[in-house]
């Protein structure tokens, strides 16, 4: 699905204000964002901003225990049409926070993948999703 607002390369443009112009906006109910790496690679640490210009709480957003793709997990996904190498995080076991300018760390415990998958579900503003920015770190091959 394409955003209602913004392109999104805005996800990784290095731009984490998260003022107007600054985020995309994704449609109502489940939604997700996926970054190529290019390679797979081991990851050390995501770093993600969702809209935080106002105070308000995602729901269902990636928790820290990352895991790779195929393992079943009871999600109704369709795991024949991911791609290959995906670190993806389960949904929605965490603890809810307040969307902060500094962004939410999600350790993603030495997972090796080629692909990043963040999912979110609406927000106590709104059943809208945004995503300001995405930052993986890795050490490369």
């Amino acid at each position: 699905m394409q955003p209602v607002i913004g392109e999104l390369d805005m996800v990784t443009d290095g731009e984490k204000s998260g003022g107007d112009g600054y985020f995309i906006e994704l449609g109502p109910g489940p939604q997700w964002v996926q970054i190529d790496l290019g390679a797979s690679h081991p990851l050390s640490a995501i770093l993600a901003w969702h809209y935080h210009s106002q105070a308000r709480v995602y729901r269902d957003v990636d928790r820290a225990g990352l895991r790779r793709s195929g393992v079943q997990d009871g999600r109704h996904d369709d795991l024949q049409q991911r791609p290959r190498q995906l670190v993806e995080a389960g949904r929605g076991q965490d603890k809810e926070y307040i969307e902060v300018a500094e962004g939410k760390l999600f350790d993603p415990k030495g997972a090796k993948g080629r692909y990043v998958r963040l999912s979110s579900n609406g927000n106590t503003t709104n059943d809208l999703n945004h995503y300001v920015e995405v930052e993986v770190y890795g050490l490369a091959k």
